[in-house]
């Protein structure tokens, strides 16, 4: 019995490694398409986002047949308790992604080739959950507390994009558009990373069993 338990928690490690690739790529490819005006490739995002939710349905359903068929031990349950609320945030990841490339769409082929600042808030946030991801199959609580802390790295830069188009505004207000345009997408980017530290704290719940919250 506990070995057909053992083969399914391999598989739920196995699922979720893919759920957060599929993450990394919609995120991957939204960045892409923002840096290089790439109305084509954004609308790439949508079905993978698709494919995400998918995901998280698969995921869903092999946690409760974990939970109900099986007899878990504490530690068990708190990695599948907690892989059951890391993927509503990598839903939401999938998401925001999609958010970004809607955008885009609407920026008419103008990239943010020059935004230098946005790119690496953008591959900050890729990194985060990269990592959180590989946090939980590695039980790696070390790993995960420098994902929350990175945090504070895109915060840092959230507000640095602000305050420069906020000036882009002030000095050309016909661009003002795109200025706010950029600011959403920024923001949707510093919500990515939110997630990103959402998964990470679940991590060390799984491990250690105590949440930020309790």
């Amino acid at each position: 019995m506990r070995s057909k338990f053992d083969e399914q928690l391999l598989q739920l490690n196995h699922e979720m490694i893919e759920m957060g690739a599929l993450c990394e790529e919609v995120i991957a490819l939204s960045s892409q398409a923002l840096t290089e005006g790439d109305t084509a490739l954004a609308s790439k995002v949508a079905p993978l986002d698709s494919e995400i939710d998918h995901k998280e349905r698969e995921i869903e359903s092999l946690c409760m047949k974990l939970l109900l068929q099986q007899q878990p031990v504490a530690r068990d349950l708190r990695q599948i308790s907690a892989a059951l609320k890391m993927i509503t945030d990598m839903e939401r990841i999938g998401d925001q992604a999609e958010d970004i490339a809607e955008i885009i769409t609407y920026l008419s082929d103008r990239s943010a080739a020059n935004e230098q600042l946005m790119r690496e808030m953008a591959n900050a946030a890729i990194k985060m959950v990269t990592d959180s991801v590989d946090a939980y199959v590695k039980h790696d609580t070390i790993m995960a507390e420098k994902v929350i802390a990175a945090d504070d790295v895109v915060d840092t830069y959230f507000d640095r994009v602000k305050h420069q188009l906020i000036e882009r505004i002030a000095t050309d207000p016909t661009d003002g558009e795109y200025a706010l345009d950029l600011l959403m997408i920024a923001k949707y980017f510093e919500r990515i990373a939110d997630h990103a530290v959402n998964i990470a704290e679940w991590v060390i719940f799984s491990v250690t069993g105590v949440h930020k919250e309790d």
